[in-house]
């Protein structure tokens, strides 16, 4: 198992009034996502554990794109990784954007 862990500065807040959203599941080829508004509005941080060691420069890549087109700002991510491919993780962070991002609990 690895764990990795990325934090960025953002230049925006992340929209919406839900404290925690969660998508996805785990299982082979995809991942879960936990998505909760705990830190200040100008930082994220994403926390990823994986049973696929050694690709930490393409995580880096993915959550690196990410940022730059969601400004995800003040949310912390959970990743509980099943093998999913690049396009996966991106489709599943930006579920978890919008879910959140939606009014209500």
């Amino acid at each position: 198992m690895e764990d990795l862990r990325f934090e960025h500065s953002v230049s925006a807040r992340a929209g919406g009034s839900r404290t925690s959203a969660i998508v996805g599941v785990v299982a082979s080829g995809n991942l879960e996502v936990l998505v909760e508004r705990v830190l200040p509005d100008t930082e994220c941080a994403i926390d990823i554990k994986t049973a696929a060691i050694g690709f930490g420069e393409v995580w880096t890549a993915v959550i690196g794109d990410f940022v730059e087109r969601h400004s995800p700002g003040g949310l912390r991510f959970s990743i509980n990784d099943g093998g999913a491919r690049p396009d996966t993780v991106s489709l599943r962070l930006a579920q978890a954007v919008r879910l959140i991002a939606e009014n209500g609990q």
